[in-house]
């Protein structure tokens, strides 16, 4: 039996939408919650949110047999790091902060068995392989593991063509946050200059035939990238909709009283 297909991946291929919203809470409760809503994709996040290997298996686990499929973004580039969460049965990965060629090459060699690449081959008892059930895993897991790299600086996107010139790399996800704060205006994604950087990056992205991804918290931003190109759209995030759904009741509720 061999790696199961990667439903995401093939989407991302073909070009078809996918929205996603964030996970914050680091609860496989909460992402259990999150898989039942209707998006397509969810991000286990590894950089921000409050998650270690058991918190991010456990999670991994309360979303298997969803229809969501489950992004991993580890908290930076590691060798270590991604041999971890592919074993533990992440099948994509996002990976920040990459600003070169090189950087986006290592990652994707890191994502994959020799000799394409440099990823540990125990695998066997592990849960990616079902513990061994999967006893042909190897035969094809480098096709279906999904690579996504973050730009998030001037210097990625000055190198940009170079990143999606590298073999392996799926999609590229603009860091509207981080990019705007390295070009001057942090806090303010919304800047003119910001948004224009971001639109060229999308279609330089979709025009290289990779996926293009973000996250806004603007519905009438996710109409715009998507119709710029971008494939992979994250919309939201957990802790924020509880936060802000929390708020609107209770000062809703005591504006009664």
């Amino acid at each position: 039996m061999p790696a199961p297909k990667n439903t995401f991946k093939a989407a991302l291929a073909a070009n078809q939408p996918q929205i996603g919203c964030w996970m914050s809470f680091g609860s496989p409760l909460a992402a259990e919650l999150m898989s039942t809503t209707g998006f397509d994709w969810l991000v286990i996040d590894g950089e921000h949110a409050p998650n270690d290997l058991l918190s991010i298996t456990d999670q991994l686990r309360a979303m298997n047999g969803s229809a969501s499929h489950p992004v991993l973004r580890v908290p930076i580039y590691e060798d270590w790091i991604l041999k971890q969460v592919l074993d533990a049965g992440a099948q994509t990965v996002l990976v920040p902060m990459i600003d070169t060629a090189e950087e986006a090459a290592a990652v994707v060699r890191a994502c994959r068995y020799a000799p394409a690449g440099v990823r540990g081959m125990g695998g066997a008892g592990s849960r990616v392989t079902g513990f061994g059930a999967i006893s042909d895993y190897v035969s094809n897991a480098n096709e279906e593991i999904c690579v996504l790299v973050q730009a998030e600086s001037r210097a990625a996107l000055a190198n940009l063509e170079e990143i999606l010139a590298v073999d392996g790399v799926d999609g590229v996800f603009i860091g509207p946050a981080d990019l705007s704060a390295d070009m001057g205006f942090p806090g303010n994604s919304d800047e003119p200059a910001v948004q224009a950087a971001i639109a060229e990056a999308i279609q330089t992205i979709t025009k290289a035939g990779k996926a293009a991804g973000i996250l806004t918290f603007s519905q009438e931003a996710a109409k715009r990238y998507l119709d710029l190109g971008a494939t992979f759209v994250a919309v939201g995030m957990d802790t924020l909709l509880l936060a802000k759904t929390a708020r609107a009741l209770s000062a809703e509720v005591k504006a009664l009283t």
